[in-house]
């Protein structure tokens, strides 16, 4: 035995007992002072998501030794009762008797120093060694402390001198437009894992591009260029048109004040009753709330969009977020915004697509008129025709609605899978994008099948190249979390909805149950409960029957987010592109999921397209969960599940051909021009756009002179990577009896009422 040996890594199944040594191909690990390499390479293991270098352990003489996670993988180190997730770079400190867990594959080891060897071996050498084991506990304790100590401290200095770098390059890149800090700058592994870091926005070119939003318990460089709801709704507002499906007034007031102070504020929401007599008590008197009519029973009003109408202008903003808490602070969530002045006189009559398109999705609406005397503009009626006042001909998209209804004639092309459609066959694209790849990313997944999945795919992949020849049909993949991505995602704290239930037991206790009956029902049982593991796939409500049809297996590839640092941040982000590498032919953000419900089926001979309102699947499977909810409420209904799948609205990014398009203008920055006068240079305006993801390693800094290069803060990596045959999509009724990385199964159990 070497004398700097001083203890071993023993493997333990899964019950954490130790296994025997003929019952394993696992053999103690030997740990000596200094480094030792922990991974696959000295693990008899074949299970190639196990790192070859997944952490480093720092054994010091007195037996304690650093935890080092080297490997992208994660590290779940037990002490105690005590248990640390540790990522990518991070450290802990290990002692005699704590565990390892090595992610994914659940292999479980107990540091053992040979201390404990020896006294396995003579058990009167307790009685001896008693007073130097206790001196040494002591030992280790202080030594722990100062190490997680210094540690912290590393830490903190490192935010801080990340958060200066990013501030330094943003300044950097607003006043040279996109850019990427220069290579020399930045080290290349930072480069790869942390693109995000590196993108601004500079305000002229904002609606070229979207942002992600904010999430709570990412590193600071995670959500550099990130919004917040504040950041959204500003200024001197004076109508606000807010458009979604779930509304928490309580919450919405309170993260926004400035909504308290707008003199008209118009509510289209999808809640149900019990939701919406709460909204309706506690509602401001100026507010109006209306739930949109829909041709079929039982829709749901699902699109998510704000029209903040100001002084200078209209700010159009579409997103995927519910006006709820989590939705703004905790999910993988995407917006686009752009502002536009009020129109001159004498173009009142003048139009474009982006109005007609707007128009015609606001008409749908049927909101009650009401009228508003806006100081220094005059009053108006405000409806649907209203917003013709406003000047969208420098719009940087163009607008992708769903209406539920049988869509024919005139219309066949007007909404759904049928506009995107048309709206590709009207562009030309560069040759590259010729039969290149379509990638689909959504948060819930409606009952399909081969054939509408061809269709679909066909009108995705509309569109020519320069020389007139059509780009092409190709194979979609479906970016989709797996269950290993859902049982090691992101720990969130308890919504404080849920404290108010559990203290006072008011009203919240049957508003909460009420929400239960709507298609986020069991989403938001677990946002009032708070989010661990397994509980964040209840943002991906896709039943096991539509998961595991075995046609979609040739589709399935991987959530992969570590550029966006949004691996763990479970996606309730809508997103369509087609892609060449890092170079996007188009972009779609948007609230529709895959589902014909979403985008609508082709009947008749593909003469109508029909947009359903409504899916009804199993009934709900928690029920023993709403009662621990609901307290000493009772009669409680059968659930259904419904998915959203009404009215949807999304913004598609284009490569804009070479036309004078500006996009400076601002209804909140009083110094610049009222008009669309500002913006990209003269030279600029009349340049090709390129659409390129955040991993793109051109030069952003200096745009050819031919086109100028927009990156788009895709969440995921592209290309993505297919499912391996151990992947397994995520489906939120299926039992998961390994236990999550906060010691959950799924479903949770919860004890009787």
């Amino acid at each position: 035995m070497s004398s700097s040996q001083i203890g071993f890594l023993v493997p333990l199944n899964r019950n954490l007992e130790e296994e025997e040594e003929e019952d394993t191909s696992t053999p103690k690990l030997p740990i000596s002072t200094g480094a030792n390499v922990i991974g696959r390479s000295c693990i008899s293991i074949s299970d190639k998501r196990l790192s070859r270098k997944h952490l480093t352990l720092i054994a010091s003489k007195n037996g304690s030794a650093d935890a080092l996670v080297e490997g992208t993988n994660p590290v779940v180190v037990a002490s105690g009762n005590r248990r640390r997730k540790l990522r990518t770079g991070e450290k802990a400190i290990i002692s005699d008797g704590d565990t390892l867990e090595l992610i994914p594959g659940h292999y479980f080891f107990k540091y053992v120093t040979m201390a404990r060897e020896k006294c396995g071996e003579n058990g009167n050498s307790m009685d001896t060694l008693s007073t130097e084991s206790n001196e040494g506990s002591l030992s280790r304790k202080r030594m722990r402390q100062v190490t997680e100590d210094e540690a912290f401290a590393r830490k903190l200095l490192a935010e801080m001198d990340n958060d200066a770098l990013v501030e330094e390059r943003s300044l950097v890149t607003v006043k040279s437009g996109y850019s990427r800090a220069s290579s020399s700058s930045i080290p290349s592994a930072d480069k790869d894992a942390e693109a995000i870091r590196h993108f601004s926005v500079p305000y002229d070119k904002s609606p070229l591009t979207f942002r992600l939003l904010q999430v709570k318990g990412l590193p600071a460089w995670a959500n550099t260029s990130s919004v917040s709801i504040r950041d959204v709704i500003q200024g001197d507002v004076l109508i606000a048109v807010l458009s979604n499906y779930m509304v928490d007034i309580d919450w919405l007031l309170s993260s926004c004040p400035t909504l308290a102070k707008i003199p008209h504020v118009l509510v289209l929401h999808g809640e149900g009753d019990g939701t919406l007599d709460h909204m309706k008590k506690n509602k401001p008197p100026n507010w109006i709330l209306h739930k949109p009519p829909l041709p079929i029973s039982f829709g749901t009003h699902h699109s998510k969009a704000m029209l903040l109408v100001y002084p200078r202008g209209v700010r159009v903003i579409v997103h995927t977020a519910n006006l709820i808490h989590v939705d703004w602070n905790n999910k993988s969530q995407g917006l686009w915004m752009q502002d536009f002045p009020w129109k001159i006189q004498k173009d009142l009559s003048k139009g474009c697509a982006f109005e007609n398109d707007l128009i015609d999705y606001l008409s749908e609406l049927k909101w009650p008129e009401f009228t508003a005397n806006l100081p220094a503009l005059g009053s108006f009626n405000i409806n649907s025709s209203f917003f013709k006042k406003f000047d969208y001909s420098n719009a940087a998209v163009r607008l992708i609605a769903s209406i539920p209804g049988y869509h024919k004639g005139s219309n066949l092309k007007k909404w759904g899978h049928m506009k995107l459609c048309s709206v590709l066959q009207e562009c030309i694209f560069e040759k590259e994008f010729q039969k290149s790849p379509i990638a689909y990313q959504f948060s819930s997944l409606g009952s399909l099948d081969e054939k509408w999945m061809i269709e679909l795919a066909s009108s995705m992949s509309s569109g020519s190249c320069d020389d007139k020849t059509p780009l092409g049909s190709s194979k979609p993949l479906i970016i989709w979390p797996t269950v290993e991505d859902v049982r090691c995602s992101l720990d969130v704290p308890y919504d404080s909805n849920y404290e108010t239930i559990r203290k006072k037991e008011t009203w919240f206790c049957y508003y909460a149950v009420m929400r239960l009956f709507t298609y986020h029902g069991q989403k938001q049982v677990i946002y009032l409960l708070g989010k661990k593991g397994y509980a964040a796939g209840s943002a991906i409500p896709s039943p096991q029957k539509n998961v595991e049809k075995e046609f979609l297996k040739q589709y399935w590839a991987k959530w992969k987010a570590t550029h966006t640092g949004r691996c763990r941040a479970m996606p309730h982000i809508k997103t369509y592109t087609r892609y060449n590498g890092q170079n996007l032919a188009w972009f779609l953000l948007t609230s529709a999921n895959l589902s014909k419900a979403a985008w609508g089926a082709l009947q008749k001979n593909n003469s109508q397209l029909m947009i359903r309102s409504y899916e009804v699947s199993s009934n709900y499977p928690y029920q023993q969960y709403l009662k621990a909810v609901i307290f000493r409420h009772r009669g409680v209904p059968s659930l259904h599940h419904r998915m959203p799948s009404s009215i949807k609205l999304g913004v598609l990014f284009l490569p804009s051909p070479p036309v004078n398009r500006h996009c400076g203008f601002s209804c909140t920055d009083n110094g610049s021009p009222p008009k669309n006068e500002c913006g990209l240079s003269e030279e600029s305006k009349w340049k090709r756009t390129k659409l390129v993801t955040l991993n793109w390693e051109g030069n952003r800094s200096s745009d050819s002179s031919s086109e100028v290069v927009v990156p788009l803060p895709v969440p995921y990596e592209l290309p993505p990577k297919p499912y391996s045959s151990e992947d397994v999509p995520w489906s939120w009724d299926r039992r998961y009896y390994k236990k999550d990385v906060y010691g959950q199964v799924w479903p949770r159990h919860v004890p009787a009422a």
